[in-house]
């Protein structure tokens, strides 16, 4: 085995067992709404709450990686990831102690994501690069899938301390691969066009134009807006619709929480597929399809409630492949137009842009929600669906405009398609 496919093993190990605290709260949500009796906007507001933490930490550690090294910065922010997160279980005791501890856990979060990108793109050059990238953000995937199908269950056998003390311990595991099993590499990859290829409109920022990454920025700022709200909301939506259809409370949340467990696990080998689809077929292309292809289905999602239980699961199948499938291009597409120096800043920038995106769009569906079962406290006890799914689809629309624009300006040559 190469070394730098050794480090990509042992950093989507990492990223598994690191990233499963991220939804072990929406896994357990029911059970803590009932013992501190919440509503959908405060639900809204705490999955809004750390998704603001991770957008405050990620500009600055982006910036930290590229000036004291991406290696310590992704181990540090993992251990405290799982410090944070394992306190939650005897701290938690109100709708603000688990506010400020979900928002110190999104703190940590936000160091590991961007700087572990950063890293990769060191150790494999841009005509792997998708690949590499979308195997990590596949393992992301893989771990907030994780978050569900570990803590749901657990919650329902024993409590939902339980199962959140299972989605937490790991992340010490991953720490310590960080910190002792993985290496950075000193000189990365430069880009794939040569000197001679690359004229005075068409260098890469910061010396050149900023249009380039401003745009694949926007797209991923779309993406990420349906993306963060239907992976916190399709939970408590399957466990209404396991609920709709005849199973009690007890076993509808944990069914629910099983299927979204299965529907967000799709995306993991959709995004790796996806990124080595789009290192031979080109970015633009694959995002424009992967876009389309779930944003089209927002539209009468939600409005399946009530209806067959298997017609629901197969279009949140469906969603849920396509949803996240382009994550990692929009990170690829990144990292080839600016310069090496510069990757894990501009990568921190843009997964800023895009988790700014998901503290909004989580807190707006759970306000539209609520408004449009009015009267109705409980979650899984709500009926219309339809209206909070729509509003994903139409902030969805912006990707695909990013990068239909991005494809016209002379800086998208730098792209790499697999044809040049």
């Amino acid at each position: 085995m190469k070394k730098r496919d050794k480090i990509l093993l042992l950093m989507v190990i990492s990223m598994i067992l690191g990233y499963l605290p991220w939804y072990n709260f929406s896994a357990v949500s029911s059970y803590i709404v009932e013992d501190f009796n919440l509503g959908a906007g405060a639900i809204g507001i705490i999955l809004s709450i750390f998704q603001f933490g991770y957008v405050i930490t990620v500009i600055i550690t982006g910036w930290m990686a590229d000036k004291i090294g991406k290696k310590n910065v992704v181990a540090w922010a993992t251990l405290l990831t799982g410090i944070f997160s394992t306190l939650f279980v005897w701290l938690a005791n109100g709708f603000y102690s688990i506010l400020i501890l979900r928002l110190l856990t999104g703190l940590s979060a936000g160091a590991i994501y961007a700087p572990g990108m950063a890293l990769l793109s060191d150790w494999f050059p841009p005509e792997e690069r998708g690949k590499a990238v979308g195997a990590y953000t596949g393992a992301l995937t893989a771990a907030y899938a994780g978050g569900y199908f570990v803590a749901a269950p657990l919650a329902s056998m024993y409590s939902w301390e339980m199962g959140v003390l299972a989605t937490s311990v790991p992340v010490f595991i991953a720490a310590y691969i960080m910190f002792f099993l993985v290496e950075e590499k000193e000189n990365g990859f430069q880009k794939s066009k040569t000197e001679k290829q690359i004229n005075k409109k068409t260098r890469p920022a910061p010396e050149g134009s900023y249009k380039g990454p401003t745009l694949a920025v926007t797209g991923y700022m779309g993406h990420m807006w349906e993306l963060y709200a239907f992976w916190g909301w399709i939970g408590p939506f399957m466990v209404a619709c396991s609920y709709a259809v005849g199973y009690s409370a007890s076993e509808a949340t944990v069914l629910g929480g099983q299927l979204a467990a299965f529907i967000i696990l799709l995306g993991a080998p959709a995004v790796w597929i996806l990124g080595i689809i789009a290192d031979k077929w080109g970015r633009v292309k694959t995002i424009l399809l992967c876009s389309f292809a779930s944003l089209i289905a927002e539209f009468f999602f939600g409005y399946l409630y009530g209806e067959s239980l298997t017609l629901v699961v197969i279009i949140g199948f469906w969603i849920g492949f396509w949803v996240v499938a382009d994550s990692a291009i929009y990170k690829a597409t990144l990292t080839e137009m600016i310069t090496i120096d510069f990757t894990a800043t501009a990568l921190g920038i843009q997964s800023a842009a895009g988790y700014f995106m998901t503290i909004i769009s989580p807190y707006v569906f759970g306000k539209i929600l609520e408004i449009t079962n009015s009267g109705v406290d409980k979650t899984i006890m709500m009926t219309n669906w339809g209206l909070p799914f729509v509003m994903l689809g139409i902030g969805a629309l912006l990707a695909p405009l990013s990068v239909f624009i991005l494809k016209r300006i002379p800086q998208s040559k730098l792209l790499f398609d697999g044809k040049n």
